[in-house]
C-alpha cells in the first residue's frame, strides 16, 4: 500500500518512548505493532481491526500484555518493519503486503496468481483455513516469524482504470500499455492478455497517466478513489485478476516467550480481529466501487464468463513464470491452486445444500 514512510532511524530510535507511555504496570509486556496504513477507523480495515485486537488482548490478560499500534509507517517501511519484527526487541509484530512479504517467504508469491479467486467468501474461507495455516508456518522456519492471519489490502480484487476505452472482453486489452507494480508476475499477466506492462513504482503512476507513458493501471476500488485516478483516467473496470493480500506477523522469538496462557490471548483474538478486517474491507470496497461509478466516465463489472476466459489465456504464462522463474516447483503451485478451487466449490455447495434446498 503506497504511502510515505518516515526516516526510519528517527522513529525506531523514538519507539522505546512511546511504548513506555502504554504502561499500564511495571511488569507488562509489551507489544508494538506497525502498519502502513493511517491510523483511522474508518478508511481502511487494518487499523480497526489492530484496535479490537488490542482491547481483546488487554482484557484477556488483564494487563499484562500492553499493545501500541503504529501506523502510517511511523516506523518505517514494510521491509524494515518486517526486518525489526524478526529480531522482536524493538518491534514485535507487522501487517506486510504481497511484495514485500514475498521477500521474507517465496512462497508467498503465489498469491500473485491471476484470477485465484471468485469471490469474497471463497478467499476468507481459504485464507482461515488449515491448508494455508500449514502453508504459512513456513515464515517461523524461514524468516523467525509467526502468521497471525491474512489482511485483504484494500478490498482485494482489483479493478482496471484507463484512458482508452472501457475493458468489457480480453480482445479490450489487446495495445493498452498498462503500469503495474515492479512485480515480474504482473508483467505476465498483462503480456499474456495482449496488454503491454509498464513497472513503475508507485509515486511515478499518475504522471505516467498525465503524459501518456501509461495508458492505465489497476488497484483496489478503494485506491483508485483515494487517489483519483478518476481525474487522469476516464474508464474503470472490476476484473479482479489480481487479489491483493497483507500477512499479518509476529516475532517468534518474542512469542516464545510469552506464557501459554498469553500465547492463546494473541492467537485467539487475532482471529478474531482478521473477521472483522474482512467484513470491513468487503464493505469499503463496496462502498469505493459504487464511488467509482460516479465519478469515472463509465464503470463495467466483468462476469464470470469472461473472467474464466481471461484466466484460462493468464494462468499458464503466470505458471510457467513462477515456475521456471521465480523457481517455485510445479507440485506446489499446482497444491495451491487445487487447494483454491476446493475451497470455491466447497463454499458454493454449502451454501446450495444449507439454504437452496
Amino acid at each position: 500500500m503506497p504511502l510515505k514512510s518516515l526516516p526510519r532511524i528517527a522513529t525506531l530510535a523514538a519507539l522505546p518512548l512511546a511504548i513506555g507511555a502504554t504502561h499500564v504496570h511495571a511488569q507488562s509486556t509489551e507489544m508494538a505493532i506497525a502498519t502502513i496504513l493511517p491510523e483511522d477507523m474508518s478508511n481502511n480495515e487494518v487499523y480497526p481491526a489492530l484496535v479490537h485486537f488490542k482491547n481483546l488482548v488487554e482484557t484477556r490478560t488483564d494487563g499484562e500484555v500492553v499493545v501500541s499500534i503504529f501506523g502510517g509507517s511511523q516506523l518505517g517501511s514494510e521491509v524494515e518493519t518486517a526486518s525489526e519484527v524478526q529480531g522482536g526487541r524493538t518491534l514485535q509484530s507487522t501487517i506486510i503486503t504481497t511484495g514485500a512479504m514475498s521477500s521474507f517467504y517465496d512462497d508467498y508469491q503465489l498469491m500473485t496468481a491471476p484470477f485465484l479467486f471468485d469471490n469474497w467468501r471463497q478467499a476468507w474461507t481459504f485464507f482461515d483455513g488449515e491448508w494455508f495455516a500449514d502453508f504459512m508456518s513456513g515464515t517461523i522456519e524461514e524468516a523467525d516469524m509467526r502468521y497471525l492471519g491474512t489482511f485483504d489490502d484494500g478490498g482485494g480484487f482489483v479493478a482496471f482504470t484507463n484512458n482508452e476505452r472501457l475493458i468489457e472482453t480480453v480482445e479490450d486489452l489487446e495495445g493498452l500499455n498498462i503500469r503495474t507494480e515492479e512485480n515480474p508476475g504482473h508483467v505476465a499477466i498483462m503480456k499474456a492478455l495482449g496488454a503491454s506492462a509498464t513497472p513503475l513504482p508507485w509515486g511515478e503512476v499518475i504522471t505516467a497517466l498525465e503524459t501518456g507513458l501509461a495508458d492505465g493501471q489497476f488497484n483496489a476500488p478503494v485506491l483508485n478513489t483515494t487517489f483519483n485516478f478518476d481525474e487522469v483516467t476516464d474508464y474503470t473496470t472490476l476484473t479482479g485478476h489480481v487479489y491483493n493480500s497483507a500477512a499479518w506477523l509476529v516475532s517468534e522469538e518474542w512469542f516464545q516467550s510469552l506464557t501459554e496462557s498469553q500465547q492463546e490471548a494473541i492467537v485467539t483474538s487475532a482471529r478474531e480481529a482478521v473477521e472483522i478486517g474482512h467484513g470491513m474491507s468487503g464493505a469499503l470496497a463496496t462502498a469505493s466501487w459504487e464511488e467509482s461509478c460516479e465519478r469515472f466516465e463509465e464503470c463495467y463489472i466483468m462476469p464470470p464468463e469472461e473472467r474464466t476466459n481471461m484466466a484460462e489465456i493468464a494462468r499458464p504464462a503466470w505458471r510457467d513464470w513462477i515456475i521456471n522463474d521465480f523457481g517455485i516447483e510445479a507440485d506446489k503451485v499446482d497444491a495451491f491452486l487445487e487447494e483454491v478451487a476446493r475451497v470455491g466449490e466447497e463454499v458454493s455447495d454449502e451454501d446450495v445444500s444449507r439454504y437452496g434446498q
